[in-house]
């Protein structure tokens, strides 16, 4: 009895730990399901995330883009032209935005400029990114933060600074909001393939190599002064200056008025004096009938040709006629005179019939030579091509040896010029910095060597003697000379003697010339009751001005020594 009441205890026992066995395994079994399904969850979201894009743009535009910066533009001394700086721009995630009515009335106690209804149809819907304000202040986006809505972030931009103000517009250029450039220099270096914009330093990123451009911001400064004033002093409704290294091309400053904020570059659409489109760049993209100055040409052509000497003579007594039409001169002397006198007194007659004696086909010839028939090499956009007729009349060629009846760029006379001071030899102007070495390899001869030393005393005794005497008195010592030119605008169709433009382009020092430059004054008038408002009173006035205050700076010292005058003068008339 008592051995099976043991039995069924056994039994009993063997019984229940295998009911706790079975329950433990099963237990052990619906953990191991659950980890599976919560891995296998776990898993399946990892590869469906895996195949999600992130949208890594706001409206379209590439996060990268909006906060890539621009290398800093520097002048050729390392003084900052424009330069990046790091702003807020506040963007929103309207899916993620609890209460819109709430967000747009907290919103515009910081920004009240913001439009209520722009802004609440702005922050509705499911996008991931919509733009709020661009280029915020720190203390705006502090302000921001501390409403506490959730929905809105900060990405930081960069945002292009100009600290010289309108000083250099014409030349930079430009940014849109989203940096890129639009305008100037800052649009041609986004224009360029890579190679070159890695050469120059513009490779978007973080460690950007500043680009050094070839404008001195001294000499920049003074010709905006300059020329700013001269809006003032003749009452012109324009004016333009540009100055060139003669040996490398550089272009050493740039001025255009009216002209513009590149810190905000909608005011280049704004009006001047009553009339739209007035902000463009005249030096470039400005062309004109330059008058006398183009005088200057015409008798580098002429000499060069080898048909004209400079101990010829020409008959200047009467006009010359072309039908019913006489053409005479300004302040005629109505005598032979000598080639030089034909230079010094802007004589009509006398360059007429160099030109004749050269031939047409022949100054034609010429002017292709120089460029004048396609658009100067510049790294601005903004150029335009010349208006000069295929072929010559004998009355076209006339008019146009005195700078009538064709149009040209300031910086084409301004490179012709140079390359007459420069022993006859003509290189592409840059705004890039370029050694004397790498521009001889771009020289282009377009007169000899004799040439230009004839032009360089031409161009010399027009300031000791001619219509550059009052530059010559502001330039006292420098050795500038130059020729002044005033044409006649055309209006409605008809050539105004009301409304003139004034021009005057010169290279200094002319016994060992470097620099050469061009000004231009847009229907300038009367200082006083006492002057005049041709070229020599305006445009020659400013040159001299600007001569004397750059040169030192330039390093070119005031010498008054008779001698440098008189080694000039060709052999042959000495």
């Amino acid at each position: 009895m008592a051995l099976l009441s043991e039995g069924a205890a056994t039994i009993a026992l063997d019984g229940a730990r295998k009911s706790r066995g079975n329950l433990t395994k099963a237990r052990i079994r619906w953990v191991i399901l659950a980890l599976l399904i919560v891995f296998g969850t776990v898993a399946g979201r990892l590869i469906q995330l895996g195949w999600v894009v992130t949208d890594t743009t706001i409206e379209g535009q590439a996060r990268d883009i909006i906060t890539a910066s621009r290398p800093a533009l520097l002048d050729r001394n390392g003084l900052e032209m424009a330069v990046d700086i790091r702003v807020p721009s506040l963007y929103a995630e309207p899916r993620r935005i609890i209460d819109v009515e709430e967000a747009v009335q907290k919103l515009r106690t910081v920004l009240p400029e913001l439009d209520a209804d722009w802004l609440r149809k702005r922050l509705t819907g499911d996008k991931g990114f919509v733009w709020v304000k661009r280029e915020l202040t720190p203390a705006i986006e502090d302000a921001i933060f501390a409403l506490g809505l959730p929905g809105f972030d900060f990405v930081q931009e960069s945002k292009r600074f100009y600290p010289g103000g309108k000083e250099a517009s014409h030349i930079l250029g430009a940014t849109n909001i989203d940096n890129q450039g639009i305008a100037g220099i800052e649009k041609y270096m986004d224009d360029q393939d890579v190679a070159l914009l890695q050469s120059l330093g513009l490779a978007r990123g973080n460690d950007l190599t500043p680009v050094n451009l070839s404008i001195d911001l001294r000499v920049q400064h003074v010709l905006y002064q300059q020329l700013s004033d001269s809006l003032v002093r003749y009452k012109a409704i324009a004016a333009a200056g540009a100055m060139m290294d003669i040996k490398t091309g550089e272009i050493i400053g740039m001025v255009s008025l009216p002209d513009y904020d590149p810190n905000n570059p909608q005011s280049a659409f704004e009006d001047f004096m009553g009339k739209k489109n007035q902000r463009f760049n005249r030096v470039t993209s400005g062309i004109y009938e330059l008058g006398s100055t183009f005088k200057t040409v015409t008798m580098a052509a002429a000499l060069d040709s080898g048909k004209v000497k400079i101990t010829d003579t020409f008959d200047a007594r009467y006009g010359v006629r072309f039908g019913r039409f006489t053409i005479d001169d300004f302040h005629g002397k109505h005598r032979v005179l000598t080639l030089p006198e034909v230079f010094k007194y802007s004589s009509n007659i006398g360059t007429i019939k160099a030109m004749q004696q050269m031939g047409k086909e022949d100054f034609r010839a010429f002017l292709t030579k120089v460029g004048f028939d396609t658009q100067v090499t510049i790294e601005l956009p903004e150029k335009r091509l010349p208006t000069i007729p295929e072929r010559f009349s004998e009355i076209v060629a006339a008019t146009s040896s005195f700078g009538h009846g064709l149009s040209i760029s300031p910086m084409h006379m301004l490179r012709a010029v140079a390359a007459f001071a420069n022993d006859g030899n003509m290189v592409t102007p840059t705004l890039f910095k370029r050694s004397e070495e790498e521009a001889r390899k771009l020289y282009t001869p377009v007169i000899s060597s004799r040439t230009s030393a004839q032009m360089r005393y031409l161009m010399r005794l027009n300031a000791l003697e001619g219509s550059g005497t009052r530059m010559n008195k502001e330039a006292a010592g420098y050795r500038a000379g130059g020729k002044t030119g005033t044409a006649e605008k055309v209006v409605g169709g008809q050539y105004s003697a009301n409304k003139t433009l004034t021009v005057f382009s010169s290279a200094f020092p002319l016994d060992n010339p470097r620099y050469a430059m061009i000004i231009m004054v847009d229907e300038p008038q009367k200082e006083n009751a006492q002057s005049g408002n041709t070229a020599g009173w305006n445009a020659g006035e400013i040159t001299g001005r600007v001569v004397a205050q750059v040169a030192p700076m330039l390093g070119i010292s005031p010498d008054f020594n008779e001698m440098l005058d008189s080694n000039l003068v060709p052999v042959e008339i000495r």
